[in-house]
């Protein structure tokens, strides 16, 4: 049996390959990315980057009806996007076997709020698997495909940072090819009218009353046996806690965390004086059991709905000693603030926004962090494309739009922007919106996107004209812009952020990571007269050296932003490649 070490994502692919999987439709969203780009190494597998979440579901529920087992993957507040599609298809049920992959970001790690996607699935209706290592990321979504297809249900795959980027040992398989199911006509399930979805969910309230009654023997539950005292209700990476901190302790180990089944919980609480549940997030499992009946000695009184638990924590709260090196707190480490990387064309933008004191109604991606000092130049994030719409309300709400801009990227631009778009062309908006097109989708790293011109697996394929687009919303006035050349954008900007009607700023240089630069560094000359304003685009390679700036020639990377941003003609390049 060939073993590997695997990323828990990688081992999800693998297990999607295993299954027969055909078709891969998903939006990349950290930390559920690698699962689709290591799908896409598999030439069995056809793999796509959807525009969005929504369009991934569709996409993937598509192939289903066509007979094939398919699979979307999204992070948590991708699910939220993709919730029309995913409640309806929850009613409907499938033809080949259809898993929605979401992965929880515990702890915002890279995300505007934390989710417990459990949540999802239990108000869809669907089944929820929760592996708690690489080879059950493998294992469970094989066995996640069986379940769909035997129960005519779409099956929910709950991950979270911990599992989907840790790495384990996995036992590699063949893959099984499915045979694929011939599509035959039926309204009565597939089209989602009031008269058929009542009956269709009374047809889905029967699915999970059968899997509950099955839950025991559909393979991802277990019961690690320990010395009585204490017994422990846990799933996902909350199992591998528990086993490191409390090793005596008998272990009700749940990978269905929807539906549960209360003979299961009844049984197990029967062979332990007192049950804990031990679960991150919020009390999802604790809030049923309770209901059960069933006592529970300690669950979220003990722990937090916050953040990621770790060993040490449940030993803490179980009064257990903790290792000698045990470290229970960061807090006092050095910091240090994200920033935007050297030579990154968003930096520009960023440095003219801030000298214009412009209000910045921010979006989704690498660009948020120019939120933060020194350019404070962003002033909402709520969520992927609402720029170009609170900007739109803003100024309805105002009745100005003056030195207002809405500010996306163009992968964001794709995903939720174009019908925001709309809305102020057709509402006679008469805002200013800014995509900031770095030729990839760079925050989750670098996947393409419908204007890169190459799809999920690398290969050339026809690319989306952002200006045609835009013109086709409605908007008169396209301006596209370098942002290096903060000369210019600061030209073009004046003058569109004072326009009488909806415009449309494009900034185009690809990402600093993705194209070569000319890795000659820039230096301080003696011309200096610290007046710092190089500093103010904050760029990771200029810092403060005896009271005035300096160039670590190590991290510059000649993109010259700083020659344009300095009034005295202080800075040049030095003519030598770094080695």
């Amino acid at each position: 049996m060939t073993k590997k070490i695997m990323l828990g994502n990688e081992a999800f692919a693998r297990g999607a390959w295993e299954a027969g999987v055909k078709v891969v439709s998903s939006y990349p969203g950290t930390p559920s990315t690698e699962v689709t780009e290591s799908a896409a190494k598999y030439d069995e597998m056809y793999v796509e980057w959807a525009p969005n979440e929504k369009v991934g579901v569709e996409v993937a529920m598509g192939a289903s009806l066509g007979g094939v087992r398919a699979l979307s993957c999204m992070k948590h507040v991708g699910l939220n996007v993709a919730a029309d599609p995913f409640y309806t298809a929850a009613y409907t049920g499938v033809t080949g076997g259809m898993v929605v992959l979401v992965a929880d970001d515990n702890g915002c790690h890279s995300s505007q709020n934390e989710q417990d996607s459990r949540y999802h699935g239990r108000a869809a209706g669907v089944p929820v698997i929760e592996p708690s290592d690489a080879q059950e990321c493998k294992d469970f979504i094989k066995l996640a495909y069986d379940i769909s297809e035997k129960y005519d249900t779409v099956v929910l795959m709950r991950s979270n940072t911990r599992v989907s980027h840790s790495r384990g040992i996995v036992e590699l398989s063949e893959r099984i090819e499915k045979e694929e199911i011939p599509y035959e006509k039926n309204m009565s399930k597939y089209v989602a009218m009031p008269a058929m979805a009542r009956k269709l969910h009374v047809a889905q309230e029967k699915r999970l009353a059968d899997i509950t009654a099955d839950s025991s023997v559909l393979g991802l539950n277990r019961v690690d046996k320990g010395d009585g005292k204490i017994g422990i209700i846990t799933s996902g990476i909350c199992y591998q806690y528990v086993k490191e901190a409390l090793p005596e302790v008998s272990v009700l180990k749940l990978g269905l965390v929807n539906p549960i089944s209360k003979k299961e919980i009844e049984d197990f609480a029967g062979t332990v004086e007192n049950l804990y549940i031990i679960e991150e997030g919020n009390a999802f499992l604790e809030e049923q059991i309770r209901a059960m009946g069933i006592k529970v000695a300690g669950g979220k009184d003990m722990f937090t709905i916050q953040g990621e638990y770790s060993a040490n924590m449940i030993r803490k709260a179980f009064g257990r000693d903790l290792p000698e090196s045990a470290v229970e707190s960061v807090d006092d480490a050095p910091g240090r603030p994200p920033l935007l990387c050297a030579g990154c064309p968003h930096k520009g933008l960023f440095y003219v926004l801030s000298k214009l004191k412009t209000t910045v109604l921010g979006d989704i991606g690498c660009y948020t962090l120019a939120a933060l000092p020194p350019t404070s130049a962003m002033d909402t994030t709520l969520c992927m494309g609402a720029s170009i719409t609170m900007a739109h309300g803003f100024e309805k709400a105002t009745g100005s739009s003056e030195n207002t801009v809405a500010v996306l990227g163009d992968s964001t631009f794709f995903h939720s922007g174009i019908t925001g778009l709309i809305n102020m062309s057709y509402n006679e908006s008469k805002g200013t919106v800014i995509i900031l097109d770095n030729r990839i989708t760079g925050m989750t790293g670098h996947q393409d996107n419908p204007a890169s011109g190459r799809n999920a697996k690398g290969e050339m394929a026809p690319a989306v004209n952002i200006e045609a687009l835009v013109k086709a919303c409605g908007v008169k006035n396209v301006r596209v812009v370098d942002p290096l050349d903060v000369k210019k954008v600061e030209e073009v900007l004046k003058e569109e952020i004072y326009r009488d009607e909806l415009s449309v700023v494009i900034t185009r240089r690809p990402c600093a990571l993705i194209v070569k630069q000319s890795n000659i560094p820039c230096e301080v000359t003696d011309k200096c007269k610290n007046c710092r304003l190089c500093m103010k685009v904050g760029c990771p390679a200029i810092e403060l050296k005896d009271g005035k700036p300096f160039i670590a020639s190590d991290r510059c990377v000649g993109c010259g932003l700083c020659m344009n941003v300095c009034p005295f003609d202080a800075i040049k390049s030095t003519g030598k490649e770094n080695r």
